[in-house]
């Protein structure tokens, strides 16, 4: 148990990391006006496919991870 107390904080840093570089290369396609919600075009009818849909899948697993890990940094201490 005392591992996982001095692993947790260094585990939720790396994670945090990673959240945070997952959702900025997925805005970095986008312009000021689609990032906020304008735009010309309907970006919901677009399909996500190669690389783009394995970031938005990492994002999410990423994201997972890290509110599982937040929990179980409450329940540890």
């Amino acid at each position: 148990m005392e591992l996982i107390a001095t692993a947790l904080p260094w585990a939720q840093v790396a994670l945090s990391a990673l959240l945070i570089a997952a959702i900025l290369l997925q805005q970095s396609g986008t312009d000021t006006g689609g990032a906020l919600g304008g735009g010309e075009g309907s970006s919901w009818q677009n399909s996500k496919r190669g690389v783009e849909k394995i970031l938005f899948n990492a994002t999410i697993i990423i994201a997972l991870l890290f509110a599982v890990s937040s929990f179980l940094a409450l329940v540890v201490r």
